[in-house]
């Protein structure tokens, strides 16, 4: 038998010096490349990010990411920590939509504490995820499971258009189809029929949001219930993407969620409640909310909550179909970290109630004077929404048109100023396109930002008030030009090699000086993705897909 030597106290010593020196290194590079990334706190980037605007519940949620270093959440029969915590956050978002009716005791040890008084089929269970897309993934596998269908058997994901990318892309990885229901092109509403109608004996599952991304409006919920209940197939699937609004929602000022607000001028018996949209409408099977939007925790975690044992199970993986140990997956990750959960655990502990209301009280006054000001620029026409955080601009066609603003100019000129505005391209459906817009996310640090956000937004109109609709980078004229002659089908630009897709778009983000100007930092209406923007309007979808992948790989190769 071989001895191995022993451990030089020098060496090891050494080690930990050579480490530390590395470490230290490291931490400083780490520091200048973030450096240039745009601030995620301060409310200056109007997407992608939620600042509650308090430091010390920033602090709290590292702190209690640090307490949950290195555990896995993989087995918690090993780390017991990670039922209670997971639990936890099941039972307050199951309470906050509406799947708690009864059951107020609670157990820290079970993370889905039982209500003796309910039928299993409507008892809520739930699981916590690392993001809204992994939560509607799992909502579809639940569906297609419990409607006893194979991948690639034709079983579909009926949603509006508007409805989040990420059910088509569980339609895509799962073997089923997403079947898209045209919505009305001014409003960006879906109507209910429309949606009943688009079920069939391949439905698997219906999806409904609150609110859609795109211009923030509530789906019609309860009469897509009804409608279901009365018509079809008890085992068709009914989930709310609540990812975004579903800790918003609830407490926003007035009957939004048709739940109690806590002030007293919202809560008058003679204002009308809202429709419901969560759980408390029987019909719906799931819902999803992510604690890393309004419950303002660090990314990644979400929830999926479920109604009926059944359909919770249904999405997890198991097996003993090999020599190691027995597997199960609630979630689609195996080994995954705690951090995340135990940091949005401490932080909605730390919120209760009443400081949630508070922070969305902010968010909603920055909301109204955001909307009111942006109403009020030439040019510029903020879509009508239902209540919520969400501002979605478009260009104001009753205007002249030479005083028309584009919104995708207009959010790259917002961005040469320090804000951040995300623009979205048209979309193209057979009832009248979607326009051209841009898309504001706002959170209870915006309303301490309102006036600077609208003299940003003022001077960035007046600078591309009446300017022409921005132009396809010169790379892909070539390309768009034969594509409206005839020359080229779309089934000609999908089969192109890799490498010359990739040569395209390099090109564009080399720019004309052979330097990266992505970030539209040059000051010109040229600049920034707007170009990139109209390039994809002008494509076919699929084409556009494939362009923006390539695009993005080129940034990350």
């Amino acid at each position: 038998m071989t001895v191995p030597p022993q451990t030089d106290p020098l060496a090891a010593d050494h080690l930990e010096t050579l480490i530390a020196r590395r470490g230290a290194q490291a931490l400083e590079e780490l520091a200048a490349m973030r450096a240039s990334d745009p601030p995620t706190t301060g409310g200056r980037v109007l997407s992608y990010v939620y600042d509650s605007g308090i430091a010390g519940l920033d602090e709290l949620a590292i702190r209690a990411a640090a307490l949950a270093h290195g555990v896995n959440g993989l087995d918690p029969t090993v780390f017991g920590s990670v039922a209670q915590i997971h639990g936890g956050i099941v039972r307050r978002v199951r309470e906050i939509l509406g799947g708690d009716a009864g059951d107020k005791t609670g157990d820290n040890d079970n993370a889905n504490h039982k209500n003796k008084n309910k039928n299993d089929d409507d008892e809520v269970f739930g699981l916590v995820t690392s993001g809204g897309t992994e939560s509607c993934m799992l909502a579809c596998l639940a569906a297609r499971e419990v409607a006893g269908r194979a991948p690639g058997s034709g079983g579909t994901i009926v949603a509006p258009v508007t409805a989040h990318a990420a059910f088509r892309k569980a339609a895509h990885v799962l073997g089923m189809r997403f079947v898209g229901v045209e919505v009305d092109p001014a409003t960006g509403r879906v109507a209910a029929e429309d949606l009943l109608d688009a079920v069939d004996a391949d439905t698997c599952l219906v999806v409904v949001s609150a609110p859609s991304y795109p211009t923030g409006v509530i789906d019609p919920v309860a009469q897509v219930a009804a409608g279901l209940e009365a018509r079809h197939d008890s085992r068709i699937g009914l989930h709310v993407d609540a990812c975004l609004g579903g800790l918003v929602l609830p407490f926003w000022p007035g009957p939004v969620g048709g739940q109690p607000t806590g002030d007293p001028t919202a809560d008058r018996a003679d204002v009308e409640p809202a429709p419901a949209w969560d759980l408390r409408i029987a019909r719906v099977t799931s819902i999803s909310a992510d604690l890393h939007k309004y419950g303002f925790a660090p990314k990644g975690t979400s929830v999926l909550l479920s109604r009926g044992r059944a359909r919770h199970r249904a999405s997890w993986f198991a097996t003993v179909d090999w020599p190691g140990y027995p597997v199960v997956n609630p979630t689609l990750a195996g080994s995954k970290p705690l951090e995340p959960a135990a940091a949005a655990w401490a932080v909605l502990a730390a919120l209760g109630d009443d400081g949630q209301r508070e922070l969305v009280a902010r968010t909603a006054r920055a909301t109204a004077r955001l909307t009111e000001g942006l109403s009020a620029i030439e040019g510029l026409r903020v879509i009508d929404s239902d209540p919520g955080p969400l501002i979605a601009v478009v260009s104001d066609e009753a205007a002249p048109s030479g005083r028309r603003i584009h919104p995708h100019l207009w959010a790259d000129a917002c961005g040469r100023r320090g804000i951040s505005v995300q623009a979205q391209p048209a979309y193209r459906q057979e009832r009248g396109a979607l326009l051209s817009s841009s898309h504001l996310t706002l959170t209870p640090v915006t309303e301490g930002l309102v006036d600077e956000i609208l003299r940003v937004a003022l001077d960035a109109a007046d600078e591309v008030r009446g300017l022409p609709a921005p132009l396809p980078p010169p790379e892909f004229t070539e390309v768009l030009d034969a594509l409206d002659r005839g020359d080229l089908s779309p089934a000609d630009l999908l089969a192109l090699p890799e490498d010359d897709v990739h040569a395209m778009v390099a090109g564009v983000l080399a720019g004309p000086s052979g330097e990266s100007d992505s970030d539209g930092s040059a000051g010109d209406a040229s600049s920034g993705m707007a170009p990139l923007l109209a390039a994809i309007e002008r494509l076919p979808g699929n084409v556009g897909a494939r362009l923006v992948r390539a695009y993005l790989a080129a940034v990350l190769e």
